[in-house]
């Protein structure tokens, strides 16, 4: 059960980290985009400069998360009735 439960949710850590790195092009996609109603030089317009340096972080932060979920599965799977312990050798004789 504990092995399920760790695989599903380094699952939702990739569906949510991936979600969120797309959510983020595409924000960074429509802060790029032209202002509708700015026409130089009639009209100056000023953009708001946020640094995008912070969210850029938090996808990295996800991603790596992810890693850590991905390697807590594969220690609850070594501890699991799934993974058999290799056959014990047999001495040769010489």
């Amino acid at each position: 059960m504990d092995f399920l439960a760790t695989a599903a949710f380094s699952f939702l850590w990739l569906v949510a980290s991936s979600a969120w790195a797309k959510a983020l092009t595409d924000v960074k996609a429509s802060v790029a985009a032209p202002l509708p109603h700015c026409h130089p030089p009639a009209v100056t317009c000023d953009r708001d400069t946020t640094p995008m340096g912070a969210l850029n972080v938090s996808v990295v932060f996800g991603f790596l998360n992810l890693i850590l979920w991905l390697g807590s599965s594969w220690f609850v799977f070594k501890e699991t009735n799934f993974h058999s312990p290799p056959a014990p050798s047999t001495p040769s004789t010489m």
